[in-house]
């Protein structure tokens, strides 16, 4: 191959740029992960987000979610995607206000490549990982498990089987709070883990 053949190869392959632009996340829960996961995605250039929670911004969000003093009693997607749109006004926005249950995940996510699951609960994230695996058996789900607490950040790693990906460390304790700063370290986490998957397969 000369050196004109491979340039013309290159300028057909997308660029990261690109393959995120032409991408689309779920997010199930708009809360401390749901929120910051998708500040970071906007501003790494998603070309669409689906954004669905039942919840409405209250005052005690407002220490780790990427909330402010105007949206309390705003529904969650809603402020959130103001903000997003703050940010980047060209991207594609899909926002439900609705509770997410096993049996609406697949006609809800259908257009995701991949979901980021943004859960407070044990259980609620169990399900949620047995139905989205259910219905799309090849397409990844981001998860988060052990975020609560301060420092130990070394303890913070990505784990993956399969199309699983679990960010956190899987131990800490609810009972000890959670900090702003390890809750949006895991969700860029989430971010960081969504970008690198997207654009590792897409266009290839």
């Amino acid at each position: 191959m000369g050196k004109a053949d491979l340039n013309i190869f290159q300028k057909n392959v997308p660029s990261s740029t690109e393959k995120l632009q032409n991408s689309a996340v779920g997010i199930a829960g708009c809360g401390g992960l749901g929120s910051n996961a998708a500040v970071a995605l906007v501003r790494a250039g998603i070309g669409k987000l689906i954004l669905i929670d039942s919840d409405s911004v209250e005052e005690s969000n407002l220490n780790r979610q990427f909330f402010f003093q105007t949206d309390i009693g705003k529904e969650k997607v809603t402020a959130l995607a103001n903000h997003l749109k703050n940010i980047n006004p060209n991207v594609t926005l899909d926002t439900l206000h609705i509770k997410l249950e096993p049996n609406n995940i697949k006609p809800l996510f259908k257009d995701a490549d991949l979901l980021i699951e943004a859960f407070d609960k044990a259980e609620e994230k169990h399900w949620l990982i047995e139905s989205w695996c259910k219905s799309f058996p090849h397409k990844p789900i981001i998860c988060a498990s052990g975020l609560s607490g301060i420092g130990k950040t070394e303890r913070l790693k990505v784990k993956h089987a399969g199309q699983i990906y679990i960010c956190g460390d899987e131990e800490s304790d609810m009972s000890i709070g959670l900090c702003s700063a390890r809750v949006a370290i895991v969700a860029n986490m989430q971010a960081n883990v969504a970008i690198e998957i997207l654009t590792s397969s897409k266009g290839k």
